[in-house]
């Protein structure tokens, strides 16, 4: 498997779209990789995992052919992770040799969000019946794509609907997608957790320094999962432990991020960065 991460900024961007605080300055003046856009991976050019503004961007960015996609996994509906309207660009009239199908699975406010989008009145003379095609999924409702075994996990974020985080498994490795998700995750959620042996495991890293009583997670909040998660010998001998969803509120340059990582056996993700397991 290799899991490129193609954004790794929490909501506002970083540096955020209208802030000058110390981070975001230093980030504009620096540029590389203190310049992020919003989250999104690809799991080996086939699994696209979440769909914010930042999409377009993205493929330019890395060469990448979206219209070979077949499958992509949203976690919930907020906008930097869900931007649906884009959407439409997969009918024939905007983008032409598309590959087949592109399932979208999500939870039920996904698919509000995507109707919603899809089916206002200038886009109805260009229906996506046969390029796009929503998927409703449910926490711990396992499914399989493209040879992939995908487990849905109830996340602990926003309480108004039923966000996800993923394991993913696939020829005999395996791999944790755990960002917008805290800690305060349900007996049912860690039971399924663990309950897997992990080659990389990714984690919400949006609070840096500070600490919150769940929606995101901090570094501390990571050191405890990575301890949790080899108490229980859930991470496979030289398993890979990366952090990533940041925000300029977490108070860290990328710098100080992967000085931090380098410490504790963690690799801080940026904009690009490809991981092979």
């Amino acid at each position: 498997m290799e899991l490129q991460y193609l954004g790794t900024a929490a909501a506002e961007g970083w540096p955020a779209l209208f802030c000058d605080c110390e981070i975001c300055h230093k980030a504009r003046e620096k540029g590389g990789k203190d310049l992020r856009t919003r989250t999104q991976s690809i799991l080996d050019g086939t699994i696209l995992i979440d769909f914010p503004p930042d999409t377009y961007t993205h493929a330019l960015r890395y060469r990448l052919n979206l219209g070979k996609v077949q499958h992509l996994l949203i976690t919930h509906s907020h906008m930097d992770h869900f931007f649906p309207v884009d959407l439409i660009h997969r009918h024939e009239h905007f983008g032409h040799n598309a590959e087949g199908m592109l399932h979208v699975y999500g939870n039920e406010a996904v698919e509000k969000a995507f109707y919603e989008a899809v089916l206002i009145d200038r886009f109805k003379v260009h229906p996506l019946d046969n390029s796009v095609r929503f998927v409703r999924v449910e926490p711990f409702q396992d499914f399989v794509a493209e040879g992939y075994h995908i487990i849905p996990v109830a996340a602990d974020h926003d309480k108004r609907e039923a966000c996800l985080i993923y394991i993913i498994e696939k020829d005999g490795k395996c791999l944790l997608y755990g960002h917008d998700t805290g800690m305060n995750l349900s007996r049912e959620a860690w039971d399924c957790i663990c309950s897997y042996q992990y080659d990389l495991i990714s984690m919400d890293a949006t609070m840096g320094r500070q600490k919150t009583n769940g929606y995101h997670m901090g570094l501390s909040d990571d050191l405890e999962m990575v301890r949790l998660l080899e108490g229980k010998g859930c991470l496979k001998k030289g398993a890979v432990k990366v952090i990533s969803h940041f925000s300029h509120n977490g108070g860290m340059t990328h710098g100080e991020l992967e000085q931090f990582a380098g410490e504790h056996g963690l690799t801080a993700a940026y904009d690009g960065m490809a991981v092979k397991i």
